[in-house]
């Protein structure tokens, strides 16, 4: 089989695939599932009738956005590695395990998360915000980065290379916005020199409620292919973003979106603990928010609950909190809300 011409939603091909690889018998007879709502990668649930299942993955080159959008489909081996690492880093039950990884089809598999699961974006786009499932998500990410400082000889080396996050999060998240916003455009280069120079612990790099599903009250983590060593203050920004944009979306439950994030705040900053770079952590985080949350209107890849009318007033809103440069998350939540 051409390495270029495996597409796993095609299933006829997807199915050879698996038996010429071994991956199943001919005796055997999965059925297949496309999975929706990633931009970066095709994505199908194999279902056998025994009841296990797996998720494959296999990366794009050109991402399933509206501007053009590319990179490098070995990214596949980046999450597939974080995936092992993150499985010792973070709470146990949280990572799904990887099945097996096939760099020749940029695709993966892993085993898939039990029924019945929820995704917790859908959750909270219902206005079903559980506070429990805010303090699981504060200090899953708090534990990852604590231990990711602990083992940063080791894991430092690992994912040294940021040429996914560069792609992926960097140029279209904020430079790219610097482009489209030229009043912000010296704090988004000023971000991205600060962030580039800074390389303290392991960042997930997509940490936000799409990628996250509920299984019996349980949080576990998924799409971890923006995975490296850097600024921790990126996956803070990047998740808080997702609180404040939805508190801006869902007016009728602003307060508790507003209460999620100061407590996901405090949860990640108990679990993270005396981290020697701690102590400038929280004006850091605000700066991501604010990129993000900008960049989540006038970037490559925009919020799509926000309507047009939404996208321009929340851009309006940051620009004026960027000159403000508020530096706690409590300012910043009540800077941006009272704005709105």
């Amino acid at each position: 089989m051409d390495t270029h011409s495996l597409d796993i939603e095609d299933f006829n091909a997807l199915r050879s695939y698996l038996l010429q690889t071994s991956r199943i018998s001919a005796e055997q007879s999965p059925s297949f599932t496309n999975l929706a709502g990633g931009v970066s990668n095709r994505t199908v649930l194999v279902e056998f009738p025994e009841g296990r299942a797996w998720v494959l993955k296999q990366a794009l080159a050109k991402l399933r956005v509206k501007v053009e959008w590319l990179s490098d489909p070995r990214r596949i081996e980046r999450e597939a590695q974080g995936m092992r690492r993150l499985a010792e880093l973070a709470p146990p039950g949280t990572i799904t395990p990887l099945v097996f990884l096939d760099p020749a089809f940029n695709l993966l598999a892993m085993e898939a998360v039990p029924q019945p699961h929820e995704n917790w974006k859908q959750m909270l786009m219902a206005g079903r915000v559980d506070l429990a499932h805010v303090k699981q998500f504060g200090a899953m990410l708090g534990q990852i980065h604590r231990r990711g400082w602990e083992r940063r000889e080791e894991l430092s080396a690992e994912f040294a290379d940021r040429s996914f996050f560069e792609s992926l999060r960097l140029e279209p998240y904020y430079l790219y916005t610097a482009d489209q916003v030229p009043a912000a455009a010296g704090f988004l280069r000023d971000l991205v020199a600060e962030t580039r120079a800074t390389r303290q612990t392991l960042v997930h790099g997509d940490y936000s409620p799409k990628n996250i599903l509920v299984h019996n009250d349980r949080l576990i983590l998924l799409d971890h292919e923006v995975i490296h060593f850097g600024d921790g203050a990126f996956d803070l920004g990047f998740s808080l973003a997702h609180f404040l944009s939805k508190a801006h979306h869902l007016r009728q439950h602003r307060a508790i979106f507003a209460g999620a994030a100061s407590l996901y705040w405090s949860a990640y900053r108990e679990a993270l603990g005396d981290v020697p770079w701690a102590n400038d952590l929280e004006r850091r985080a605000v700066g991501h928010t604010l990129g993000c949350l900008l960049a989540r209107c006038r970037g490559r890849s925009p919020l799509e609950y926000l309507d047009e009318a939404e996208r321009a007033g929340q851009a309006d809103v940051v620009a004026g909190l960027v000159h403000e440069r508020p530096t706690s998350i409590g300012q910043l939540t009540g800077g941006f809300l009272a704005r709105l």
